[in-house]
């Protein structure tokens, strides 16, 4: 299975940690790539509807070759840090991009992994996950996991070992 893990984190810390776990597990019988949108040129959408009428956003960044990537993946994870109760403005711009082209990613195999710096029964995490069920009811995804971890210091989930556990055997049952 081809897998696109798209990072909505900036830094090296938890979020990134969680991807590395999932990758351990799931790396010896999938293909993977990782998307780090802080690292491309990608201008917001604009809403313009001109990408409705031709095969993929107007702007001349790298919009399209990223959509590309994501349309031909068997499953997508998302993965952000909390940042003010919803995801990462870095994944944001990514999901708000995929308009351009949303048809070509109906019926695909989504996860989510979401870090934040509260407790998991905090309000933060259910608001993203409504954002995806939403996402995942329009474009008929299979939601495989939604999955949220509490964690503040940089190096604090990688010392969580049944996180990190959990993770690996996500990426493993694939």
């Amino acid at each position: 299975m081809k897998i696109v893990i798209i990072n909505g984190s900036a830094r090296k810390g938890n979020t990134l940690t969680a991807i590395n776990a999932f990758i351990k597990g799931a790396s010896e019988k999938n293909e993977i790539e990782i998307i780090e949108p802080d690292k491309l040129n990608i201008a917001p959408c604009r809403g313009c509807g001109v990408c409705q009428c031709s095969k993929g956003c107007v702007d001349k960044d790298d919009t399209n070759p990223t959509i590309d990537k994501i349309a031909a993946a068997d499953m997508i994870l998302f993965a952000t840090p909390v940042y003010w109760w919803g995801m990462s403005a870095q994944l944001k711009l990514v999901i708000d991009k995929c308009y351009c082209r949303g048809l070509q990613l109906k019926n695909k195999k989504v996860g989510t992994i979401v870090v934040g710096g509260s407790p998991v029964d905090s309000i933060q995490y259910e608001l993203i996950d409504k954002q995806f069920d939403c996402m995942a009811k329009y474009l008929s995804w299979d939601m495989l996991f939604n999955k949220s971890y509490y964690a503040t210091a940089r190096d604090e989930l990688e010392k969580n070992k049944n996180s990190m556990n959990e993770l690996e055997g996500i990426g493993k049952n694939l």
